[in-house]
């Protein structure tokens, strides 16, 4: 099973960007302990040094759900900002929120429709009186590529194959990148309170509280402990 999170500063100052990648690291931390797979997805950098505005994260294994109940929602960091002295305000906030997928493409070789087609060169001239060049055509989608790099119809078939995955697999990149933009709502949606969890401390070590009953409701074969996040 896997599902994509959303870690967000929302409109925070850089301070919540500075939590954001705090956050981050504690949450491909836990993911490993928890033999889980955490692959970082895209990303968007704070205009601080070791800051991050927004990271999509992709979260893989059987006790995903389990371990993101813990996290999803509101994240609150206690401590004296680091890039303005004299601020006097000390508790910050950051979302985490689940991403709804896109659907994937999926490649299948019987979905593909290869035609034979003449190499042509420049002018409209034959290069070759065969027809050994071949487009490969998605049928789902109606993506299609041509090769024609080679004389044999057989080898230009397969590399009309293999750019036609990659060229899907480039589609399914860019349905993700749609898919993160379109997530700047939860920039909105950052509520400040009733956090999940809450940090403090520069180091980012000390969990001062946990939502229990939030936690508990989804979570009833991991007990969190405060420990587990030092």
């Amino acid at each position: 099973m896997e599902k994509i999170i959303q870690i967000t500063s929302g409109r925070g100052p850089a301070e919540c960007s500075w939590v954001v990648a705090q956050v981050l690291k504690k949450v491909l931390q836990e993911a490993s302990e928890n033999n889980l797979i955490a692959t970082v997805l895209q990303h968007q950098a704070g205009q601080e040094n070791g800051t991050v505005e927004t990271v999509l994260l992709k979260v893989e294994g059987k006790m995903v759900n389990e371990f993101l109940t813990s996290w999803i929602g509101t994240i609150q960091w206690v401590g004296k900002s680091a890039f303005r002295k004299f601020n006097q305000r000390k508790n910050w906030f950051i979302g985490v929120f689940e991403v709804e997928q896109s659907s994937e493409i999926q490649f299948h070789e019987k979905d593909i429709q290869y035609q034979a087609m003449r190499s042509s060169g420049a002018g409209g001239q034959h290069v070759n009186k065969v027809s050994s060049a071949i487009r490969a055509t998605h049928i789902p989608t109606g993506i299609a590529v041509v090769s024609m790099d080679s004389r044999s119809q057989h080898q230009n078939k397969k590399l009309a194959t293999e750019r036609l995955m990659q060229k899907l697999a480039q589609n399914n990149i860019e349905q993700l990148k749609s898919k993160f933009k379109n997530t700047w709502m939860n920039h909105t949606q950052v509520e400040r309170g009733n956090p999940i969890r809450t940090f403090e401390g520069t180091d980012f070590k000390k969990e001062k509280k946990v939502n229990k009953n939030k936690v508990d409701r989804g979570q009833s074969k991991r007990k969190l402990k405060n420990e587990d996040y030092r």
